[in-house]
């Protein structure tokens, strides 16, 4: 079984910044992806920034120029740094990925528990 540990989410006022961390655990041969989701109070979860195997990097709009994803494959961790936060972002942020978990090709797909953050105006 995998596990996805976040961590980083806390309280900042506007234009300022946090790293969030999600570390993968368990049974893995590889990870074909991991991203960044948020659900905000009274609205449904969203894609924030997503990296595949190949190191391509997706990103919501909303976040574009503001929001860097990056892994460590080593580490089987994914990052995302936010920069110029707004009042906007905040959110539970959800870290969600896919691994291969044997050598027969079978794959688990799941998500953290979510880290709060919170931005003040």
């Amino acid at each position: 079984q995998v596990q996805l540990v976040e961590s980083g989410g806390g309280l900042v006022q506007a234009g300022g910044s946090l790293r969030l961390s999600c570390a993968a655990s368990g049974t893995i041969f590889s990870i074909n992806e991991m991203g960044w989701y948020r659900q905000a109070p009274g609205k449904q979860r969203e894609v924030v920034a997503a990296v595949i195997s190949g190191g391509k990097r997706n990103y919501s709009d909303s976040v574009k120029g503001r929001f860097t994803i990056s892994r460590d494959n080593a580490k089987n961790t994914v990052y995302l740094q936010m920069n110029s936060l707004k009042p906007e972002d905040s959110a539970v942020y959800y870290c969600n990925a896919e691994a291969r978990i044997d050598d027969y090709g079978s794959t688990w797909h799941g998500w953290g528990q979510g880290t709060r953050v919170t931005v003040s105006s």
